[in-house]
C-alpha cells in the first residue's frame, strides 16, 4: 500500500503554534496588573487630602486649648516663682500690672458673691478653733460644729481637755469619725498646750507648727481667724480654686500660698482665704463646676474644664449650694 505523507497542514500543531496566544493572554494579563497596581498607588495619594481634614479641624481645636493651658502655666509660674524669691530675699519681680488687677477684679466679684465671708467652722476662742481644725479632718465642718459645743462645755480649757476620760470624749466625738484616734490627738495636743504654753494656743506661726498634728494649713488658719494676722491657709478649696484661676499649683499647699500672698495686699490675705473657701463649697466643685452661673468665667482660664465644668446657665445654677 503506497505511503500516505501527511501535509504540514494536517500535521501536529508545532509549539510555535501553541506559544503564541498563551504569550499574549500573559502580557495582557501583566498589563492589567501592573495598571491595577498603579491605581492603587495613586488613589491613596488622592484620598490623603480627604483622610487628613477632620483630623486637621481636631488638632486646630486641640492647639488653641493647649496653648490657652500654656498661657495659664505660665502666669502661675511667673506668681509662684516672684513669691519664692521674695520668700527668699532675693529681689522679686513681683506679679506684674496685669495680674493684680485682675486680682482685684476677682476679689470685688467674689466679695459681690459672698458678702459677709466667715469660717464656717463655729468657735468661740482660739483653742475652740485649733481644737474644731483638728478634728475637721477627713469630715465635714458641720458635723464638727455639732460635737464641738458638747465637747467644749465639758472641758472648757486645755487642761480639762488633757485630764479627759477618753470613753467619755469617744463618745462626744464618735458623729466626726475616727473618734478613738481624734480623742488621742485631742488629748495629746491640750497636754502640750499646758506643757509648753500654759494651756493657751500659741500666737506665731512657728510655735502653731511645732505642735503636734498643727501643719501650716491649720496654724494658718487659727492666725488668720483667731488673732487676725494675715495669713493663707491653702485646704483643699482654696487649692483647687487658686489653680484654676493660675494662681498656683493645685496638690502644692506652699506654693499656691506664696502665690495667692503675692497677688493682694496683706489687708485682704485673710478675705480672699475665706472667699476662696466659700467659692470651691458653693460653685467651683471639683467634680462638676457650676461654670455657667460663675461670677469668675470671665475672668477664669479654667472656664468650661474642656467638657466638664457646667456652662449652662440653667443647668449651672441647679449645682449652686
Amino acid at each position: 500500500m503506497p505511503s500516505r505523507k501527511m501535509t504540514p497542514a494536517a500535521a501536529e500543531p508545532t509549539a510555535v503554534g501553541v506559544t503564541a496566544p498563551a504569550k499574549k493572554a500573559a502580557a495582557v494579563k501583566k498589563a492589567t496588573a501592573t495598571k491595577k497596581a498603579a491605581a492603587a498607588k495613586v488613589a491613596p495619594a488622592k484620598a490623603a487630602p480627604a483622610a487628613k481634614a477632620a483630623p486637621a479641624a481636631k488638632a486646630t481645636a486641640a492647639a488653641k486649648t493647649t496653648a490657652k493651658k500654656a498661657t495659664a502655666k505660665k502666669a502661675a509660674a511667673k506668681v509662684v516663682a516672684a513669691a519664692a524669691a521674695e520668700v527668699a530675699g532675693a529681689v522679686p519681680a513681683g506679679p506684674d500690672q496685669a495680674q493684680t488687677e485682675r486680682a482685684r477684679r476677682i476679689l470685688d466679684l467674689l466679695t459681690a458673691r459672698y458678702p459677709d465671708p466667715v469660717l464656717e467652722l463655729d468657735f468661740g476662742s482660739p483653742l475652740q478653733l485649733l481644737i474644731a481644725a483638728v478634728l475637721a479632718a477627713q469630715t465635714l465642718d458641720e458635723r464638727v460644729n455639732q460635737v464641738t459645743p458638747v465637747l467644749f462645755a465639758k472641758y472648757p480649757t486645755a487642761a480639762d481637755l488633757a485630764a479627759a476620760d477618753p470613753g467619755e470624749m469617744e463618745q462626744i466625738l464618735m458623729p466626726v469619725g475616727y473618734y478613738r484616734k481624734k480623742t488621742q490627738i485631742v488629748m495629746k495636743l491640750a497636754s502640750v498646750l499646758v506643757e509648753r504654753h500654759g494651756g493657751e494656743v500659741p500666737t506665731t506661726f512657728d510655735e502653731l507648727v511645732e505642735l503636734p498634728w498643727v501643719g501650716r494649713k491649720t496654724a494658718n488658719m487659727v492666725l488668720g481667724n483667731a488673732f487676725s494676722v494675715p495669713a493663707i491657709s491653702v485646704d483643699t478649696h482654696v487649692g483647687r480654686v487658686a489653680h484654676r484661676l493660675s494662681w498656683g499649683p493645685e496638690k502644692d499647699g506652699e506654693a499656691t500660698e506664696l502665690g495667692v500672698s503675692a497677688l493682694f495686699e496683706q489687708k485682704d490675705w485673710v478675705p480672699i482665704n475665706l472667699l476662696l473657701i466659700l467659692h470651691g463649697r458653693r460653685t467651683c466643685h471639683s467634680r462638676k463646676p457650676a461654670c455657667g452661673a460663675c461670677p469668675l468665667a470671665p475672668e477664669c482660664p479654667s472656664a468650661g474644664l474642656d467638657g466638664k465644668g457646667e456652662l449652662d446657665p440653667e443647668k449651672a445654677r441647679a449645682l449652686l449650694k
